[in-house]
C-alpha cells in the first residue's frame, strides 16, 4: 500500500492544496492528517469506489474538518494573509485561476475535478459525498458563470508594458 499512496502522493498533494486555497502549509497539514487517519484505522478503505477517489474524498473531508476548527480562531486579517495565490508560471495560469475564485466552492472543486483530475461526474459525487445531481447542478451552473467570467474578462483590455 505505501508504493501505492507514495505514487498518489504528487496528485493528492495538488488536491489538499485546492481544497485549502492554494496554502502549501495547509496542503501538507491535511495530508498528514489524512496518512494519520489512514495509519490509525480511521479512515478505511472499503473497496467501494476507487483507491484515488477514496483518499480525495478523505483529503476533502479532513480538510473542511480542518477549516472549520480554525475559522473560529483567525481574524479576517490573518486569513486574508494565508491565503496564498497558486504559484502561476504564465499569465493564463493566474487568469483561470483567479476566475475559478470568483465561483462558489464546491462549483471550484467540481471542475477541478473534472478538467484537471479527470474525473466523471459520478466519481465526483462520490469524492465530494454528494448526489449525482447535485454535482451535475455545480457543474452545469459552474461552467455557465465561469465562461460569463472569462467572456467578461477578455473583454477587458490590460496594458502590460
Amino acid at each position: 500500500m505505501e508504493k501505492v499512496y507514495a505514487e498518489l502522493h504528487q496528485d493528492a498533494y495538488h488536491w489538499a492544496r485546492q481544497c485549502v486555497n492554494y496554502s502549501d502549509e495547509q496542503a501538507e497539514d491535511v495530508l498528514q492528517t489524512v496518512y494519520l487517519k489512514i495509519l490509525n484505522g480511521k479512515a478505511r478503505y472499503n473497496n467501494r469506489s476507487g483507491l484515488k477517489t477514496w483518499l480525495y474524498s478523505v483529503i476533502r473531508f479532513t480538510a473542511a474538518d480542518t477549516f472549520r476548527s480554525t475559522r473560529k480562531q483567525v481574524s479576517l486579517d490573518a486569513a486574508a494573509e494565508q491565503t496564498e495565490e497558486p504559484e502561476m508560471n504564465t499569465l493564463d495560469e493566474h487568469f483561470y485561476a483567479s476566475a475559478l475564485k470568483q465561483l462558489s466552492t464546491n462549483q471550484s472543486q467540481v471542475l477541478l475535478l473534472v478538467f484537471y483530475h479527470n474525473y466523471t461526474l459520478e466519481a465526483v459525487a462520490e469524492v465530494m459525498g454528494l448526489s449525482i445531481g447535485t454535482i451535475r447542478t455545480h457543474y452545469d451552473r459552474g461552467k455557465k458563470k465561469l465562461r460569463q467570467i472569462l467572456e467578461k474578462e477578455k473583454n477587458t483590455t490590460y496594458d502590460f508594458k
